[in-house]
């Protein structure tokens, strides 16, 4: 059965990575002091740590459905108060938010009337807060392919969750002293890449050796 094998695999770790990384724990136990705060989508295919090849430390994550990002004092959501926490608390400089390829939470975006009777909380909260990029969306690229469209609201997704980090008072005050720095990427599950909003073009360009910040305001172009 499943759970079996999650058994199997901590009792691996247990015997053999925490014996061999044991000094790292040990320093872990006093304190943690991560360099990014990586937020990003509750899909099991994503593995923040595997994709960036960090070690147990090394990134502050938040996951939910979807990568998102509610606004500044919509509500006391976990998300607000894991960015003040990383932020404030821990001085983290870089902020990742990162969408992925196949995203199960834009295709029900794209599709959202389908939700409501079979998975109501997942209706709620992309209606919630998906409806800034379904609209842009929906308005903006009628007749695009279903596949086009998704890719688009995939990245347009990551783009309006930056803008909604934007509202938070801790962030923009880091950000203007120069003391914070945005990133947006996509990761694309069957290639492996790692894409990142550029603000040379407006476009995801593949992410090999310099990181891209994020400037404002943000426009992203498609070709048609």
């Amino acid at each position: 059965m499943p759970i079996k094998r999650i058994i199997d695999g901590l009792n691996e770790f247990q015997d053999n990575y925490f014996v061999a990384h044991r000094e790292l724990f040990e320093h872990l136990s006093h304190g943690q002091n991560p360099e990014v705060l990586f937020i990003t989508c509750s899909d099991s295919r994503i593995d923040p740590f595997l994709i960036t090849q960090s070690q147990p430390g090394d990134l502050f994550v938040i996951r939910n459905v979807g990568n998102i990002i509610p606004p500044y004092g919509r509500f006391n959501s976990a998300e607000a108060a894991g960015i003040e926490y990383a932020i404030e608390a821990l001085g983290i400089k870089d902020v990742v938010v990162c969408g992925h390829s196949h995203c199960g939470a834009m295709k029900g975006l794209l599709q959202i009337g389908n939700l409501a009777q079979q998975m109501p909380s997942v209706y709620e909260w992309l209606r919630y807060h998906g409806e800034p990029t379904r609209r842009l969306v929906l308005d903006n690229y009628k007749g695009y392919p279903h596949e086009k469209l998704l890719k688009i609201a995939i990245e347009q997704n990551v783009l309006t969750q930056i803008e909604n980090l934007e509202t938070y008072p801790v962030i923009r005050s880091k950000l203007h002293s120069n003391q914070l720095t945005l990133h947006a990427w996509i990761y694309e599950i069957e290639s492996g890449e790692v894409f990142a909003y550029s603000g040379e073009d407006g476009k995801f360009r593949v992410l090999e050796n310099r990181p891209f910040p994020v400037p404002t305001p943000l426009i992203v172009t498609h070709a048609t």
